[in-house]
This record gives C-alpha cells, structure tokens and sequence, in this order.
C-alpha cells in the first residue's frame, strides 16, 4: 500500500504543477501577447479532477483530510469507537458509490468528446472518480484490517523527529 499512496501522491503532486503553469501561461498568452490559448483552462478542469479524486484518496489514507474531532473527544471510548466505525462504513458506502457511478459516468459518455480536445473521451475524464473509489476503498480496508500505517510509512516522512 506503501507504494499505491506514493503513486498517489506523485500523480496527484505532478497535476498540481502542470495546472500552476498551465494557468499563468493561458493568462499570459491571452492578455499580454493577445494571442488566448483555448486548452489552458480544460486542460486544467481535466488535471483538476485528477487531483481531487486521486488526492482525496491519499489525503484519507493520510488521515489529514478535514474532521470535526470535538464531538469524538466529548464521548466515551465505547462511544467513540462506535462513531469511527460509523465513520468507516459512510467511507466504504461513498467509495462504493464513487465506484459504481464513477463507472456508470464512463460508460455512458465514452463516445463524446471535449470541444477542446476532439480525440480526448470525456469517460476519460470521468475514470478518476471511479478510480479514486477504488483506492479510497483499498485504504479503508487497510485501515479497518491492519490499522493505521506504521511509524516508517513514508506519509511521516516530513514529521518533526523528536528530540533525545
């Protein structure tokens, strides 16, 4: 799993540069040279979506995504392992949705194609989602069969090591 939330992690990271000069080239192209580019901001929509479905997956297995801890906190330790096992199966239910809608959404516009890019199939587009499902899904697993990732995971690579 190790080198699934790498890939992640390197894919996700490399959209996100390709996006911030994709951007600021489209806007120097267009107000500075008056020369507008038309692929700058699908291009960008495209990459964005990669990001979100495929990062989100890593963000969870990160465990750094947004939560609302003050009501797990107020509880008891039955209580509050009772909501995290709540919390896991709405994640398994969403990825199962991501999985099987993301899917359903390929299927039915394999055949269309962006105006931007008429050799680019918008199912292309969509396959982020229902992949983004199916990672989201192999990291619930390992967290609900091993646990959290051990102290070696290269996800606390950039932790503050302590002291002696």
């Amino acid at each position: 799993m190790e080198w699934t939330y790498f890939a992640c992690i390197a894919l996700s990271g490399a959209a996100l540069v390709a996006i911030t000069l994709m951007i600021p080239a489209g806007v120097f192209m267009r107000y500075v040279m008056n020369n507008p580019m038309s692929w700058p901001e699908p291009a960008a929509v495209v990459l964005m979506v990669m990001f979100s479905f495929i990062g989100g997956a890593a963000v969870y297995r990160a465990n750094v995504h947004v939560a609302v801890e003050a009501l797990v906190n107020a509880v008891s330790p039955a209580a509050r392992r009772a909501m995290r096992r709540a919390v896991d199966a709405c994640m398994g239910v969403t990825a199962l949705f991501m999985i099987g809608y993301g899917i359903h959404l390929c299927v039915i516009t394999r055949f269309q194609s962006m105006a931007e890019f008429p050799w680019l199939s918008v199912a292309f587009v969509y396959l982020p989602i229902p992949i983004g499902g199916f990672l989201t899904l192999l990291f619930l697993i390992e967290r609900v069969w091993a646990g959290s990732p051990p102290a070696t995971s290269i996800m606390y690579r950039d932790q503050v090591s302590e002291l002696e």
